[in-house]
């Protein structure tokens, strides 16, 4: 990601990862959306993880609520909360 040294709004690579889900999802803000784009359109390493985060997306497809046992639904959204909160969760 960010070839070249690029950097999108002074972030590296970390702050892009963070940025794409919202991207992919469609809920950055105007402005947002259009700077990000700008910046995909310059650098081939954010262009290309996007497109491969969009294509893993695709296979995967959306998963439903009852695809996961309770359990493992809450063990999944624990690690997630602990890894944005830069924390690890208790198992």
């Amino acid at each position: 990601m960010c070839s070249g040294g690029r950097r999108w709004r002074g972030r590296r690579a970390r702050a892009v990862v963070e940025v794409v889900t919202d991207y992919l999802e469609g809920t950055l803000d105007a402005e947002t959306r259009r700077r990000f784009t700008e910046h995909l359109e310059l650098c081939a390493g954010c262009d290309a993880y996007v497109e491969q985060m969009r294509e893993t997306a695709r296979l995967a497809g959306a998963p439903r609520e009852d695809d996961l046992h309770p359990d493992v639904r809450d063990k999944l959204l624990a690690a997630f909360w602990g890894w944005k909160a830069g924390t690890t969760p208790s198992p």
